[in-house]
């Protein structure tokens, strides 16, 4: 018997219902599942919106800690014995788990709160683990320790593991079997370097030439701010309690840059870019300004807003109505969360042009909850381009794609910002996934 096995397949191939067959089939207590999507599968008070990260104040003070939740699921999953304990010592030193212990849930970064889901998880010592996506979100480090670790745990303890991934350039080289889902058919094979053996390589440029045309032939619009610098910050800081964040940073984006924004998890990655969004109410006690006008100056969220296209973690997750796609991409012209306005039928062109752009014109009537987390983010992407805005914020844009559609989105980005007048910000812990004509970096350093 296989100790851990890989699902792999395209964004909306089947994986998802492929999954829920196999559980439904065991219906075992000893099966977990974790899903590495972008929930965080707490809510306070039953809700979570996209600034409730940054907005701390508004947290009950009897909201549980990671150290709160973690000790809980510790104790519900079996006795509290020398064994136990050993391994509860051991995956906290091993994913760092100490330097977060006393954050609230809903205030940690997206690779911390994976670390946060798979120590729970380990907690209830399953027999069969199955992880969806378990690598987005991580930075270099951890991957390789999350790696490490399935290793020592399949080696050394009765346990194996299922890994589903979109991104089949993360299959582990201990993987012992490959399954591939195409719909309804499913193909095996006995180990990665078979399944890669048969794989067709992605071509260099996805996008057709005729769509990249449309793109770069886009009429302007006659609002666009006339600036040179786009972001300036000085000497910010940001601090929750006594952990600091951000330490007296100084960062000038100018018109045109393409900036790719890197970090450990927990490094401030989306807290600086939360500044920018106005989505973060520190923002307005920072030296900061937009556009070539400072911060506070006068100008709403909104005025801020319109010319930003965003898609991040936070977004994904925030994003709980089951509307139909088309109007999730709609709410990116009226810079909302859900959609409160009746967009108009030129509105609703402009959607149906970047849902075709990102080659999902077929889903435009599909609610978004139906859909698979990949369909979901390509979505959102279209979401944040459909303003033509001219500050493209992409906060690890290519989770759960698989690596087709990733070719497509670099494509689409990097014909994008070809136009006049924009400038973009990438986060992303994969160097390979950063488009070309990058002009500068930033490397944020975690403050311990």
């Amino acid at each position: 018997m296989q100790k851990v096995t890989a699902v792999v397949g395209r964004n909306g191939s089947g994986k998802t219902l492929y999954i829920d067959q196999l559980r439904k089939r065991l219906a075992s207590d000893r099966v977990r599942y974790i899903a590495f999507t972008d929930s965080y599968g707490v809510n306070v008070d039953g809700q979570y919106y996209l600034q409730l990260r940054w907005n701390q104040h508004d947290i009950d003070h009897e909201t549980p800690t990671v150290g709160d939740l973690l000790e809980k699921a510790y104790r519900l999953a079996g006795d509290d014995t020398e064994e136990r304990r050993n391994l509860q010592k051991h995956l906290y030193k091993l994913f760092h788990m100490e330097e977060f212990l006393d954050k609230y849930i809903i205030t940690l970064s997206s690779g911390e709160l994976r670390k946060f889901q798979l120590t729970k998880t380990l907690f209830a010592n399953p027999k069969l683990l199955i992880m969806d996506n378990p690598f987005i979100g991580l930075d270099a480090e951890t991957r390789d320790q999350l790696k490490d670790l399935l290793l020592l745990l399949t080696t050394e303890r009765d346990i194996e593991v299922m890994l589903v991934l979109s991104k089949t350039d993360d299959i582990p080289e201990f993987v012992e079997k490959v399954t591939l889902i195409e719909g309804s058919q499913t193909k095996e094979y006995p180990n990665p370097a078979a399944f890669y053996a048969e794989q067709q390589e992605v071509p260099a440029q996805v996008l057709s030439e005729e769509k990249k045309k449309a793109i770069l032939e886009l009429p302007y619009a006659d609002n666009d701010y006339d600036c040179q610098k786009v972001v300036d910050m000085k000497n910010v800081s940001i601090r929750y309690g006594e952990r600091i964040i951000l330490k007296e940073l100084d960062w000038t984006v100018m018109n045109g840059d393409r900036w790719a924004l890197s970090g450990q998890n927990g490094s401030g990655k989306s807290t600086l870019l939360s500044l920018v969004c106005a989505d973060n109410p520190q923002s307005y006690a920072c030296d900061i300004t937009l556009f070539d006008r400072p911060r506070g100056s006068g100008e709403s969220i909104w005025d801020i807003k319109k010319h930003i296209g965003y898609v991040s973690p936070e977004m994904h997750r925030s994003y709980k109505r089951d509307l139909p796609a088309i109007r999730i991409v709609a709410s990116g012209l009226m810079d909302s969360i859900g959609l409160y306005a009746v967009p108009n039928e030129q509105d609703y062109e402009k959607c149906r042009w970047w849902l075709n752009i990102f080659g999902i014109a077929h889903l435009a009537e599909r609610h978004f909850l139906q859909l698979s987390s990949g369909e979901q983010r390509l979505v959102l992407l279209a979401r944040a381009f459909v303003k033509d805005p001219q500050l493209l914020i992409l906060d690890e844009p290519l989770h759960g794609l698989d690596l087709w559609n990733r070719r497509l989105t670099k494509d689409i980005i990097e014909t994008f910002c070809q136009r006049r007048n924009k400038t973009m910000i990438m986060v992303t812990h994969y160097e390979t996934e950063l488009p070309k004509g990058i002009t500068n970096k930033l490397f944020l350093a975690r403050n311990l």
